[in-house]
């Protein structure tokens, strides 16, 4: 189905009744039945990696005669070591403690009444994401484990690689017991049956997008269920005067070269004005040694005269790709003063061995997470412990910084009584 037919609402309700009904299911499954079909989806795709493969080539072709940049195709693309690390991920999930049925806290009222605030499913999850294919493991791990029905409705530029994902662990999820409707994918690349997924009220209970500001905000814009998004990833390195700066360049090095084309990979590099005179010109070089288009400040082109002009769009701009902006600043409030301007409040970092600058950083920049002496491609459901995530939000209403199994949860209220009536 790739054209808008009379057929596509019916389309969108079947796939949210089978999404419902698992729903249903699943809030109630024990976590040894759960763990049992994450384990074999492990195993799954483990023993499908050629498969696995052969089917992402064609994703990789097509996007090479699409044009698509080296960081969006190395985001696509699928090696031995993502796909071990796709089932890596999936054998972590099970092995982690199981939120729902957990008891958050609980109080006992002078009335004799024992009030449980109790950790349950969310419920039926819609998950709207681009490029990158694990994420489909990603996000059918976490939303099973933590209860969830979820559809998943990936870019047309992974389509072949998100389709076989799913394939293999909806056959793991049945073989399991499961209800095949746990984990399904929107088998149509039909823009337009995003629209009609997201006016299901009532069948769908959140919407999650992950990609681009342009995919985010058309959800956020279209979407009558509630979201939880974050629109850029604009993070920032400050290398204070009180760095060790053979270790801010490893830093700052890792954060933009590592995976340029995600969204936690550093875009701005911001220098005390008393340490740039000997840090800049040295990480320029080893910058450009490793491929990276260098942009600079008035200041920082006098200390890196090759490097090109960073025009105020620079500064505001996430490039997801081997482009890094470099700006000298007085010291550590101006630097907070331009995150606040420019960022996503996503991941920012500072390098500092002085206790007042770090402290000061720390409470001033509100982002999803705040790091002292470390890269921010750390802001990571996996680095975190959290086994894989679903994605990163940058809302502070319910979830904030990587989703994992505790952000796709609620909660009820359970009280125990023994015949209190209220007068």
């Amino acid at each position: 189905m790739t054209e808008k037919t009379p057929s596509t609402k019916d389309y969108a309700q079947s796939l949210c009744a089978k999404a419902r009904e698992a729903a249903t299911v699943l809030a109630t499954v024990s976590t040894a039945g759960k763990n049992k079909a994450l384990i074999g989806a492990a195993e799954a795709i483990r023993k499908s990696a050629a498969v696995l493969k052969e089917e992402n080539s064609k994703d990789i072709a097509a996007g090479k005669s699409a044009g698509l940049s080296a960081a969006m195709l190395d985001r696509l693309e699928l090696t031995d070591k993502r796909i071990e690390a796709m089932a890596t991920g999936l054998s972590e999930v099970a092995a982690l403690a199981d939120p729902v049925g957990e008891i958050i806290k609980g109080w006992r009222r002078p009335n004799g009444l024992l009030i449980e605030k109790v950790r349950v499913p969310i419920g039926v999850i819609l998950m709207i994401y681009e490029s990158r294919p694990n994420v489909t493991a990603d996000a059918a791990a976490l939303t099973l484990k933590s209860g969830n029905a979820v559809i998943l409705r990936g870019g047309k530029e992974a389509y072949h690689s998100n389709m076989a994902i799913a394939g293999i662990l909806g056959k793991a999820v049945e073989a399991a017991g499961l209800p095949g409707g746990a984990v399904q994918v929107v088998a149509t690349t039909d823009r337009e049956f995003v629209s009609t997924l997201l006016k299901m009220t009532g069948h769908i209970d959140l919407v999650i997008p992950r990609g681009g500001k342009g995919l985010i905000k058309r959800v956020v814009e279209d979407s009558r269920i509630p979201v939880i998004k974050h629109y850029e990833g604009i993070c920032h390195t400050f290398v204070d005067n009180g760095a060790d700066l053979a270790m801010a360049a490893d830093i700052c090095l890792n954060a933009k070269v590592q995976r340029p084309g995600v969204c936690n990979a550093m875009e701005t590099l911001l220098v005390h004005e008393a340490v740039a005179g000997e840090f800049v010109p040295d990480i320029v070089r080893r910058m450009r040694a490793a491929g990276v288009e260098v942009r600079g400040c008035a200041k920082t082109r006098e200390l890196a005269p090759d490097a090109a002009e960073a025009t105020e769009e620079d500064w505001s701009t996430e490039y997801l790709d081997l482009i890094l902006s470099i700006k000298i600043v007085k010291d550590v409030s101006e630097a907070v003063k331009h995150i606040r301007k420019h960022g996503s409040a996503h991941s920012d970092a500072i390098v500092s061995n002085d206790h007042t600058s770090v402290e000061y950083f720390v409470n001033e920049v509100d982002s999803s997470a705040v790091f002292v002496n470390a890269s921010t491609r750390f802001n990571d459901g996996g680095e975190f412990g959290f086994g894989a995530e679903i994605g990163i939000s940058t809302d502070k209403l319910h979830a904030r910084g990587p989703m994992a199994l505790e952000e796709l949860t609620s909660y009820k209220y359970v009280v125990y009584g023994n015949g209190q009536v209220r007068r």
